[in-house]
């Protein structure tokens, strides 16, 4: 069984190793921020996501498609955080 220390590692690695740099520009910044105050249902949530196809995420992220509906305030909360660090960085 894995723990919950596990979890976050294997969850912020995995964030950061997509298959495409903008998924991992996008998630890894994210997760380093967020995964260790999120929620177990917050977290269960996001691993569901990173299990998602990157090409999916993209056009979730872009707008070109919907997001499930269990993505999609998550989708909302990753673009906002995305579209704030590009403003301030």
């Amino acid at each position: 069984m894995e723990t919950g220390e596990a979890r976050l590692k294997r969850m912020a690695m995995r964030s950061w190793r997509r298959g495409t740099k903008e998924m991992d520009l996008v998630l890894g910044p994210y997760a380093d921020a967020r995964l260790a105050t999120m929620s177990l249902t917050e977290l269960d949530v996001f691993d569901a996501l990173l299990a998602e196809n990157d090409q999916d995420l993209m056009a979730w992220m872009m707008g070109q498609k919907p997001a499930p509906d269990r993505f999609a305030p998550l989708i909302a909360t990753l673009s906002a955080f995305a579209s704030q660090r590009l403003r301030a960085g």
